[in-house]
């Protein structure tokens, strides 16, 4: 089993910056992806921003220039800055991993891969 434990949020005034940080343990041999999402009050839960293994990241428009996602491979582990927030950035942010793979390939090539999610963190940015 795999566990993702986030940190770091909390109540910001707008125009303030908070760093998440979310780190996988577990039987972990690599994870694919691992990501940023969020939900707000009534709507729902959207993509911020995600980066692969290498190092790849998408974000959504919502956040770009903002906010930036970074990860330590060797801790797997997931940051995300966020600067400049609004408002409108109020949500429970939640942690991803994609793609968890638990150990090296079976004899056949074949292997096994899950999808994991945290529990949430509360971002609340006052106006």
């Amino acid at each position: 089993q795999v566990q993702l434990v986030e940190s770091g949020g909390g109540l910001v005034q707008a125009g303030g910056s908070l760093r998440l940080s979310c780190a996988a343990s577990g039987r972990i041999f690599s994870i694919n992806a691992m990501g940023w999402y969020r939900q707000a009050p009534g709507k729902q839960r959207e993509l911020v921003a995600s980066i692969t293994y290498g190092g790849s990241t998408n974000y959504a428009d919502s956040v770009k220039g903002r906010f930036t996602i970074s990860r330590d491979n060797a801790k797997n582990t997931v940051y995300l800055q966020m600067n400049s927030l609004k408002p409108e950035d109020t949500a429970v942010y939640y942690c991803a991993a994609q793609g968890v793979v638990a150990g090296p390939p079976d004899p056949d090539g074949r292997i096994q891969a899950y999808d994991y999610w945290g529990q949430g963190t509360q971002v609340t940015v006052s106006s």
